[in-house]
């Protein structure tokens, strides 16, 4: 979900609708990665989990930094930018994976939904942007959508609820450095946020063991990186061949596929607080996106 420059408009209505489906492949491929997710840091450790998938996506993305002989990396543009939006990516996932441990797959999914509003609530303060009433509705809604996904948490908030609110706002401060980051090629910016994690997980591991694992279980924890990667690699096409405006609503399928998976494979059932919340959310997040394209079509962004 990571944002991408504007993409060419497409040639055709084929290639809108292929844009649609390759975006519901995407957000197919992240539910299922966090599902495993879920199942993994069960009984593997955080920081294990971490150097492992980080390993893995490095070792995809290997290719494609050697090809050009490290070129993307001597034409880094804003070094310690870089190195605080990585940071943020690591952080946002550790935490994203421990609130796995004690939340419903839903449920957290849901929590991090409620990014884009923090990125426009934070983007006059961060980016000098403009928010107009209209938006800081959407946001005040959006809040209110939290809160009420919260629910009963507010009065004991377990571990896995505070990492899951902490880590939604770190998320969004990520997004909001990627945005600054406008025009960095993509793959130094994946390179740099595995490479973060990788030793966010490195240090993880030397505080805390590192736990058996056989064959098997080794590859499903690698299998976090290509999932993540290709998930975004569905992403970043799906926005190539369509327009942002329709494609991007559909990211929102997600919370569907996490209530799927979470029912055929943990048994979990969201319950009618947290599916109000998530709805205020989902329109919250929506509208505040459709208005920002509106506002850019016009020159007004």
């Amino acid at each position: 979900m990571n944002p991408v420059p504007p993409p060419a408009q497409p040639q055709t209505s084929g290639d809108v609708t292929t844009g649609i489906g390759i975006m519901l492949v995407g957000m197919l491929l992240f539910a299922a990665n966090d599902a495993l997710a879920k199942w993994l840091v069960g009984g593997f450790l955080l920081g294990q989990v971490l150097v492992l998938r980080s390993l893995a996506g490095l070792a995809c993305v290997a290719p494609f930094l050697l090809r050009p002989g490290g070129a993307p990396f001597r034409r880094m543009r804003r070094p310690w930018l870089q190195l605080v939006r990585a940071l943020l990516s690591a952080l946002d996932v550790a935490l994203f994976y421990r609130a796995l441990r004690d939340l419903p797959l839903a449920d957290a999914i849901a929590i991090y939904m409620a990014a884009p509003i923090y990125v426009t609530a934070v983007s006059p303060f961060l980016l000098g942007e403009r928010v107009g009433w209209r938006r800081w509705t959407a946001v005040g809604i959006g809040f209110v959508g939290v809160l009420l996904a919260l629910g009963p948490g507010l009065a004991g908030p377990s571990i896995g609820l505070v990492c899951a609110v902490i880590g939604s706002f770190a998320y969004a401060l990520y997004l909001v450095a990627t945005r600054a980051l406008a025009g960095t090629h993509a793959t130094t910016l994946a390179a740099t946020q595995l490479a973060a994690a990788l030793a966010v997980g490195a240090v993880m591991v030397a505080a805390q063991g590192w736990a058996a694992a056989g064959p098997i279980e080794l590859l499903l924890l690698a299998m976090l990186g290509v999932g993540s990667l290709a998930g975004h690699v569905c992403v970043n096409r799906a926005l190539r061949l369509a327009p942002a405006s329709i494609v991007v609503p559909y990211q929102y399928t997600s919370i569907v596929w996490g209530v799927a998976f979470g029912a055929a494979f943990f048994g979990e059932v969201m319950d009618t607080r947290m599916a109000a919340g998530t709805a205020l959310i989902i329109g919250a997040g929506l509208f505040i996106f459709l208005r920002e394209q509106q506002l850019r079509r016009h020159g007004l962004r």
